[in-house]
């Protein structure tokens, strides 16, 4: 893995405990991201699954933060809420993104 990583750790959540999940995230992303990540998203699906995806700089960086002490946020914030989470890897082959609009 020498170019950018999308990580996703997704799991089904009891729909009593999606609000803790959605403020355990926001409480985590307020403060600084790990080094190497680019960007992060907490997203719902529309059958009770939730998903925390990540985009690294690249593998290095994705494999340093999984070896820190305190291991990944991702899996630890579904597990708080009771969901046992579910890691996917994905390696960014190509990309597109939006022309930015003058203000």
């Amino acid at each position: 893995m020498t170019g950018q990583v999308l990580s996703e750790v997704s799991a089904v959540v009891a729909p009593e405990r999606e609000g803790e999940l959605v403020a355990a995230y926001r409480a985590l992303v307020a403060g600084p991201l790990p080094d190497g990540a680019l960007r992060t998203e907490l997203l719902r699906g529309r059958d009770g699954r939730w998903r925390i995806q990540t985009l690294w700089r690249d593998g290095a960086a994705l494999e340093a933060m999984r070896r820190a002490p305190e291991g990944p946020a991702a899996p630890r914030l579904f597990r708080a809420v009771g969901a046992e989470p579910e890691l996917a890897l994905f390696d960014v082959e190509a990309r597109g993104v939006a022309p930015h609009s003058p203000a």
